[in-house]
């Protein structure tokens, strides 16, 4: 078998709030009564996003998902419905644009908890996927 991220804690001053913003956004399914400490939202059948509450602070973590160009266009209407600001580059300003530099689409927002969402079509990470 090969390995495969199964599962990954994010820190949230409001782990219900906050897993089912990004669930309604990414349109996908989530727990909302939670499963021991954590709210999971169910990304894929092999990644689930287990969000946890914390009172205390933490760092801003960075979340990249790649999708088809169908599925950016549906999510990005979903962001923008819900008045969430995004922007064209990971630390820019917020343009309210998308970035096409490396042949697809790409945008960054930065909500729930300040964690740094970013959403795809073409990998600049992996050129050959």
């Amino acid at each position: 078998m090969s390995i495969e991220l199964d599962h990954t804690i994010v820190p949230s001053h409001d782990k219900l709030g906050s897993a089912k913003l990004l669930a309604d956004l990414l349109g996908v399914p989530w727990a909302p009564t939670a499963l021991g400490p954590f709210a999971p939202v169910f990304v894929n059948e092999g990644l689930t996003l287990d969000f946890i509450q914390a009172n205390e602070d933490f760092p801003v973590y960075h979340f990249c998902f790649r999708v088809s160009p169908q599925k950016f266009d549906e999510i990005l209407g979903r962001i923008k419905q819900a008045g969430i600001p995004y922007r064209s580059s990971v630390r820019g300003p917020v343009d309210m644009e998308i970035n096409t530099d490396y042949g697809g689409s790409m945008i960054y927002w930065n909500q729930p908890d300040g964690h740094q969402w970013e959403m795809l079509t073409v990998s600049y990470a992996r050129q050959s996927d």
